[in-house]
């Protein structure tokens, strides 16, 4: 009878240890499935502002044909958008990008009838409603990986974690900051 007390103690401590293992298992599948969605989301949006830049381009390119320049790098900073793999790339292709629009706005500013055009106010009014839901998308993405990089590191799970196959995510950060928080200038 007294190597039952002990055997209880054993087959509890056992039992506790792999109710924790299997509910962290559980909860950072559902956080690591969370981020992939708020990826896929960010994704989306990227490639919906990229499919109107061509008509904002043509929009504006009948007004400013003179403007290559400004067309050749929306339509590279699109490219790129297009082309990022992962956080780290899409972060540098968004200040290229926020740049490249910069100047098409600019360049927009200086033809008042392309300002009235009705066509162009609804790409324009397209695009802001893309860049909200982009920035929706970035802060539902950024708040995953918070928590997801916090469960990893908390201990005890730091231990164990990594060996599940479980790792740290990139945040989707603009990696120069002042190239998408100033308002675009005219210099003509």
């Amino acid at each position: 009878m007294e190597w039952l007390i002990p055997v209880i103690i054993v087959v509890a401590l056992v039992l506790i240890i792999g109710i924790y293992l299997w509910a962290t298992y559980n909860s950072l599948v559902t956080l690591n499935v969370r981020v992939d969605e708020a990826w896929s989301d960010i994704t989306v949006q990227l490639k919906r502002r990229a499919d109107l830049i061509p008509n904002l381009i043509e929009a504006v390119k009948g007004y400013a044909a003179h403007e290559k320049a400004v067309f050749e790098n929306v339509t590279k900073a699109r490219a790129e958008t297009l082309a990022a793999q992962g956080p780290a790339e899409a972060g540098a292709a968004e200040n290229h990008m926020q740049q490249a629009l910069k100047s098409i706005f600019a360049v927009a500013e200086a033809y008042p009838q392309l300002q009235a055009s009705q066509n162009f106010l609804q790409l324009q009014a397209e695009l802001v409603d893309t860049e909200d839901k982009i920035q929706a998308s970035r802060r539902f993405y950024n708040g995953g990986v918070r928590e997801l990089n916090t469960k990893i590191k908390v201990f005890p799970n730091t231990l164990f974690v990594r060996g599940l196959g479980f790792h740290e995510r990139d945040f989707f950060e603009v990696t120069e900051p002042a190239a998408i928080a100033e308002p675009p200038r005219v210099q003509f």
